[in-house]
């Protein structure tokens, strides 16, 4: 199910009775990649721009091959209605079968099959999912978890086992993807994505450039919508069914999961950062489940706006207040209410990490787990207090 935007909000795109995962694909020029290659151009004949050139597009070539073998395709079946025609405008349902509807794109994390996907294209609790590797290798897959609050999911498939001719059981393990960093990435570099376009042109390649970042969308599409936040924006080429592969870099290691597309727009795209997908995978091989640390809190993201709309002393921090339904900000029985925190409270950082637009308090709360006690700086009347609290487990 792809992902699509509109200028105000993301859709994401179901083709006919499919549910397309859709994906955002692009390539992007790495600076400072130094690879050099072979070329059947006389030497005296090249220039610096042309060098340059040439070692990009064999950085690209590299990554594809060296990636591709732990790309895999998802594909979506379901039990459908059967219908034969009686006479004229009746149908009778005459059973049903079993048919593919959709498809999708992940890639393998672990060597013992682990993939990364998007949350959107395993969501029928009532579908079944079939991995399909480069080399044609099919796996049934089985859903571990899904994100509750971002477009994630791991599915799990396993390798067959093999017995060697001294009775030795040797199971092979799968290739993997390098994991970058996604804070370390830069408006302008070079990507690369990998998909199942379509859901039919499997390790489709596509690339183009990040041209922003720290985007927060909402993204929907049928029976799905979700708010988006801190997400990778990319001018690559977007196709339906790619939904869930890789963003690498020149580098080859993902720095992103492919998610959405803008509507009514040309080559903008979406990717969610792979450091928020860091913490999904430990938890899975960790706990068996994901979940989020809570604090119990409602609050306004303070910027120059704020600031000036609620006549605050600072352009930073979370105002725990909710002018918009006039709830209570602070959650009844919550860590909050239980280390003091009060209303109109201005949380200035999180363990001496400074809460801004860009880097906001719930990208540093992904960082931590329930049961992490942490020191909140509050300004309250303007005056600094710390505030110490033990993270409880984020209710769904």
């Amino acid at each position: 199910m792809i992902k699509k935007v509109s200028i105000k909000y993301i859709v994401w795109i179901a083709m006919a009775s499919a549910v397309f995962g859709g994906v955002v694909a692009s390539l992007i020029v790495y600076s400072g990649f130094s690879g050099k290659i072979q070329s059947l151009v006389p030497k005296n004949t090249i220039g610096p721009e042309e060098e340059r050139i040439l070692s990009e597009e064999e950085a690209v070539i590299s990554v594809v091959k060296n990636s591709s073998p732990a790309v895999v395709s998802i594909v979506i079946s379901k039990d459908v209605p059967i219908y034969e025609n009686l006479w004229g405008p009746v149908y009778q349902q005459k059973g049903t079968e079993k048919r593919e509807v959709g498809g999708g794109s992940g890639f393998i994390v672990s060597e013992d099959g682990l993939i990364l996907t998007n949350k959107h294209v395993v969501l029928d609790e009532d579908a079944e999912y079939t991995v399909f590797t480069s080399d044609g290798k099919k796996f049934p897959a089985k859903v571990l978890a899904k994100d509750p609050f971002q477009d994630l999911a791991i599915i799990k498939i396993t390798q067959e086992s093999n017995t060697d001719e001294e009775g030795n059981v040797i199971t092979e393990t799968f290739p993997v993807l390098m994991l970058g960093d996604s804070d370390d990435i830069e408006i302008g570099q070079s990507v690369i994505a990998i998909g199942n376009a379509l859901a039919q042109f499997n390790n489709t390649v596509s690339s183009g450039l990040i041209s922003g970042l720290g985007r927060n969308i909402t993204a929907s599409g049928e029976s799905f919508s979700e708010d988006l936040i801190d997400i990778i924006q990319t001018d690559a080429a977007i196709n339906k069914g790619n939904s869930g592969g890789p963003l690498l870099n020149l580098r080859g290691e993902v720095i992103g999961i492919n998610t959405a597309i803008a509507n009514d727009a040309q080559s903008i795209g979406f990717s969610i950062p792979i450091n928020y997908a860091k913490r999904d995978i430990q938890q899975i091989k960790e706990r068996g489940e994901i979940v989020y640390p809570f604090i119990g809190i409602r609050y306004l993201m303070i910027d120059e706006k704020i600031r000036e709309q609620e006549e605050l002393s600072v352009d930073y921090g979370v105002l725990l207040a909710d002018i918009n339904t006039k709830e209570r900000a602070i959650f009844p029985g919550s860590p909050a209410e239980d280390a003091g925190l009060k209303e109109r409270d201005i949380v200035l950082e999180l363990n001496n990490e400074k809460i801004t637009t860009t880097n906001n308090l719930m990208k540093i709360l992904m960082k931590y787990n329930p049961g992490d006690e942490v020191i909140l700086k509050v300004l309250r009347s303007n005056e600094e207090i710390e505030i110490r609290l033990t993270l409880s487990e984020r209710p769904e």
